[in-house]
């Protein structure tokens, strides 16, 4: 085993990360205030509206001046609104908020201009809301242009300079500092150390880097300062294929229809045939109208989202950040899960699953000598050890003349032995005695373990699976009706297929690039809905193909954006609580929603038939509502049973 040499460690000058393109722009330029005109009409309405009230109710003014601010609101907010529905129209989209459009027109025929205003209100504040809520293009590509650096040290003789990333040509020797992300693909030349790959290529550990090593831009730098020469331009590097991928991903992200559009697909068409003959068999206009007005879909624009919103505020309790209300509808519909395999099913860190000792050695006294010695080393695997040796109690006695060369491994004497980790290749290199009891190469990773001068052990560590991922993958069908789990990773087939056993998985895809990831989902998502779970930049794309995208810890800004569930928890028991919020979610808005229909199509009936008038109507409708808005409350506070884990 090789860990972290010395090096000629140094920190690297401060470097600036460039600005997203979005944020060159002001907030106030036309397509931005455009983007924000619903959240302005709905601020606007509010305002509007109080205004009316205090000068109705606290000065007591003649109508003629207390219904300015409603007139105003109908005109520069009702407008705009209808403007919108008219589109929509045109392109024969015909949603709950038609009926809304239609209401507002109706209210101002009928001289109610408050409850036009409360319906402008209605339709842009739910507009603002969404828009809010979900991410835009420019976000996700902005957090993974944050992680790349402006700059490169590029090395000329004995001189080192900063120069612009897109000044980088091919060969150019490049000096990477300890913790720097790696602007380009190269190889190195000169070093040793370690890189952190995980958010690229889906490896749990830090890989071990040397001359000859190829690194891959994006990767974040260990402790050592490593010299390479660059393989790739930084256009055609690894990071900026992702960056491409995750454009296209963007642009073909799938277009799902919400609860309440498919709701009101149905209701609009039915509300307007009631009036519509209501009038045409009585000759009354007011019938008409009297229809609408009850009819007006205010279970629609109300009950779901505060079923949503009640929903939104529950999860955040519980640790979890829902970006995009929409998933609340859809995950429920999801018949295929995918999930990423490095930090979802697993915990992303070694840990120490095999100790494979020479005859002639004993197990406790290998594991007490290793353990002393990695007590000074840096290398991923040590933690692992350490980590194995405390769990079964051994004391560790001091170690002295501990070294750690390049391309010797670790090495030190402890009580008497001279102890020495290395790896299976410098192994049998050296021609040690005792070479030829190596075990056959298996999956994971490995070091191997020399004793006064004689092999003595080989030990052998896995990504360990977390304690829930089996319990969470095999209840998936039976409670919520998943069909097909998959894993899709970017780690070796062998590993890849370990772990499936460990869980219960018998699909797997692995050595799968973030390309070759969005394909395979975007196949999936167009034969049924899909659940994408994952926790590195390679698997951003994937979520935003996906119908929901969840992103498990804070590994990444880039994953967290392109996800529209965060999972701050970093457990599978949390996805678990998500599928039950979500699910009791969609059955309150639906008994809200539904409901609230059933009666204002009574209600309708009754204003067909002239038995209600239109302010009667206005009236039975707020009493419909507020029954509606109270049920859908329900969603803000816990059920009893939360998760099955």
């Amino acid at each position: 085993m090789q860990g972290t040499g010395p090096g000629n460690v140094r920190n690297g000058p401060p470097q600036p990360t460039p600005d997203p393109v979005s944020s060159a722009q002001p907030w106030y330029t036309p397509a931005k205030l455009w983007h924000r005109k619903s959240a302005v009409i709905a601020a606007f309405s509010v305002v509007a509206i109080l205004l009316h009230l205090g000068l109705r109710f606290g000065f007591k003014l003649d109508p003629s001046v207390y219904r300015i601010p409603l007139y105003v609101t109908l005109v520069l907010g009702g407008l705009p609104q209808l403007y919108d529905l008219l589109q929509k129209v045109l392109k024969r989209e015909f949603g709950s908020d038609l009926l809304g459009g239609i209401a507002i027109i109706t209210s101002v025929l009928l001289g109610e201009y408050l409850a036009g205003a409360i319906i402008v209100l209605m339709l842009s504040g739910g507009e603002a809301l969404e828009n809010y809520a979900l991410r835009s293009a420019s976000s996700v590509l902005a957090a993974l242009a944050k992680r790349m650096p402006s700059i490169a040290h590029r090395k000329r003789k004995a001189e080192i300079a900063d120069v612009a990333l897109a000044d980088v040509a091919l060969g150019d020797i490049l000096v990477i500092y300890p913790h720097d992300i790696c602007p380009v693909d190269g190889t190195v030349i000169e070093g040793h150390g370690t890189m952190d790959e995980s958010y690229l290529t889906g490896e749990p550990f830090q890989i071990t880097k040397t001359s000859g090593s190829a690194v891959i831009s994006g990767a974040i730098n260990g402790e050592s300062v490593l010299t390479i020469r660059a393989t790739q331009l930084a256009a055609d590097s690894r990071y900026a294929k992702i960056m491409e991928v995750m454009r296209e991903s963007e642009a073909k992200r799938p277009n799902l229809r919400r609860l309440g559009d498919t709701l009101g697909a149905i209701y609009t068409p039915v509300a307007l045939v009631v009036a519509a003959l209501a009038w045409a068999v009585s000759g009354e206009s007011v019938r008409f109208l009297a229809v609408l007005v009850i009819a007006t879909p205010c279970p629609l624009l109300l009950a779901i989202p505060i079923a949503i919103i009640g929903s939104i505020s529950l999860c955040a309790r519980r640790a979890i950040i829902v970006k995009s209300p929409v998933v609340l509808e859809q995950i429920a519909e999801c018949r295929v899960a995918i999930f990423d395999k490095t930090g979802t099913l697993t915990y992303g860190e070694p840990a120490l699953t095999e100790q494979l000792i020479a005859p002639g050695f004993v197990q406790p006294e290998v594991l007490t000598l290793v353990a002393s010695l990695e007590r000074y080393s840096k290398h991923p695997l040590a933690r692992a050890i350490l980590a194995a040796a405390k769990e079964a109690g051994v004391t560790l006695p001091e170690a002295t003349e501990v070294g750690e060369q390049p391309g010797r491994g670790l090495q030190g004497t402890v009580s008497g032995h001279l102890v020495q980790i290395t790896s299976r290749n410098k192994l049998l290199a050296g021609n040690v005695p005792g070479a030829d009891q190596l075990p056959p190469v298996a999956g994971g990773l490995e070091c191997v373990v020399v004793i006064d001068g004689r092999y003595a052990a080989a030990l052998r560590f896995r990504d360990a699976p977390r304690a829930e991922s089996r319990s969470f993958v095999k209840h998936l069908g039976p409670k919520h009706h998943f069909q097909r789990v998959l894993i899709v990773s970017g780690d070796r087939e062998s590993e890849v297929r370990y772990l499936a056993e460990q869980v219960g998985i018998t699909e797997i895809h692995a050595e799968q690039s973030p390309e070759q990831k969005l394909a395979l989902v975007r196949a999936e998502t167009a034969k049924a809905k899909t659940l994408y779970v994952g926790d590195g930049i390679n698997d951003a794309p994937a979520m935003m193909a996906a119908t929901v995208g969840m992103a498990i810890g804070q590994n990444s800004d880039v994953t967290a954006e392109a996800a529209g569930v965060v999972i701050m928890d970093n457990s599978l028991r949390k996805v678990d609580e998500f599928m039950h919020i979500s699910r009791r979610m969609r059955r309150i808005a639906l008994q809200s929603a539904v409901g609230g229909m059933a009666l204002s199509v009574i209600g309708m009936l009754f204003a067909a038939t002239g038995h209600l008038t239109p302010v009667a109507g206005a009236i039975a409708q707020e009493v419909i509502d507020v029954l509606a808005v109270l049920n859908a409350l329900r969603a803000a506070f816990p059920p009893k049973v939360i998760h099955d884990l």
